[in-house]
């Protein structure tokens, strides 16, 4: 069956600190760009964004299409206790007929993509449901805005509908050995997606699902996430998670990181007079009830940007320089996207490339990467070693899973899976 590769979470232009550039046209170019057959949409019930969307033929049930690139109907929604949800859409019909429900409730749903709205956990799944829209929480376990920052389970976010709930968004800060040491979640298939705000290659598909599928559809999208009738995940993508801005608990003013027992002695306030943010890791650690994984939970795969690879290599402090730029666009054009380049190129003898930066891939995929955590806002970052290679007893730790967070972990190709 074949496989395909999604990214099911980015918004548009019409959110709040977005890229003018997120529009449809530069979506469907970069999308291909980077390797991703199917990308959500966003913001589908911001009216000027879903006109935009019906410009669009729908290339097939329920997914829409300009050129080679296909879209899926997404939208992020934040309910009355500043949770958010990802629901993903039937078609530009029932995105219509949830846009006229949800309206009354919301006083941005025009001026923002990513609405506010006057509802309930339970509720905004109980209209998804009468949609036929797929539900489950965004950037499940980030501090300021996610489920588990309010919430200590499904059940208390979404009561009597948790059962209706599909999957987990897990976020930058979290991979797949932190979020199933919560069994409550071990039911759930686990998203890995952009969140992007940026057409940009170190944004968008910055993570991304890899399905199994008969064809690129609603119907086959929504067997593939429920685990039906043989399509299902096949891998999870994403940035390694000591890089996103909360995996550690540290200081919201000077970042300094803490342990959560000095989190708790310092009563969540730094020397410096700062507030102490709870990271993913002990939020994670408070929610804990298992060590282990569901049979059916894929490998996690951990992805750095080629850009931001390109940019490590040459010495340059930004992937837009016009030397990254230039270096990625060769790369690209040689090899047909991103994620061929990162993961599966021959990268012998390429005429006209950096030998740095293709020193640097090759390390990239040996794991020979250092990660220093972020936290309290602050991005972490990964660095390129040149220690030795990984033993060949080291290369394979359960195809990714059970792995320990802040070690260096050897990467595979999207083939091997």
């Amino acid at each position: 069956m074949p496989v395909i590769n999604a990214d099911l979470h980015i918004h548009s232009k019409y959110s709040m600190a977005t890229s003018g550039r997120m529009d449809i046209p530069t979506l469907a170019v970069e999308s291909v760009r980077k390797g991703i057959q199917l990308v959500g949409t966003g913001d589908c019930l911001h009216r000027k964004w879903l006109d935009e969307i019906k410009t669009m033929p729908e290339v097939s049930d329920g997914i829409y299409g300009m050129d080679s690139a296909r879209f899926v109907l997404t939208v992020e929604l934040e309910d009355t206790n500043r949770v958010h949800h990802l629901l993903i859409l039937p078609d530009v019909s029932k995105a219509e007929e949830l846009r006229e429900a949800v309206e009354p409730t919301s006083v941005n749903i025009d001026t923002d993509g990513r609405p506010n709205v006057n509802l309930s956990g339970v509720e905004i799944a109980e209209l998804a449901r009468d949609v036929g829209a797929m539900i489950g929480p965004a950037h499940a376990f980030t501090p300021w805005t996610a489920m588990y920052a309010y919430h200590d389970s499904l059940g208390s976010c979404y009561g009597d509908m948790a059962e209706y709930i599909s999957f987990v968004e897990l976020g930058l800060s979290a991979d797949t050995d932190l979020a199933d040491r919560i069994s409550e979640l071990h039911r759930l298939t686990f998203l890995t997606n952009s969140d992007a705000h940026s057409p940009w290659p170190n944004k968008l598909a910055r993570e991304f699902n890899r399905f199994r599928m008969e064809d690129i559809t609603f119907g086959e999208l929504e067997k593939a996430i429920l685990r039906q009738d043989g399509r299902g995940p096949v891998m999870n993508v994403g940035l390694f998670p000591q890089e996103g801005k909360y995996h550690e608990s540290a200081c919201i003013r000077c970042f300094k990181h803490f342990t959560l027992r000095e989190c708790v002695m310092k009563q969540w306030r730094c020397t410096c007079g700062g507030r102490i943010k709870r990271g993913v890791v002990d939020r994670i650690e408070e929610l804990s009830d298992s060590n282990g994984h569901p049979d059916h939970r894929p490998p996690y795969l951990h992805l750095v940007p080629l850009s931001e690879i390109i940019m490590m290599a040459l010495g340059t402090k930004s992937t837009t320089t016009k030397k990254v730029k230039a270096e990625w666009e060769r790369l690209v054009d040689e090899f047909g996207s991103e994620v061929t380049v990162l993961l599966d190129a021959e990268l012998d003898n390429i005429e006209g490339a950096d030998p740095a930066v293709i020193h640097a891939v090759r390390m990239f995929r040996e794991g020979r990467v250092r990660v220093i955590p972020g936290g309290g806002g602050q991005y972490g970052s990964v660095e390129v070693e040149d220690g030795p290679a990984p033993s060949s007893e080291a290369a394979d730790p359960g195809q990714g899973k059970g792995q320990g967070q802040g070690q260096d972990q050897p990467q595979r190709s999207l083939t091997d899976f």
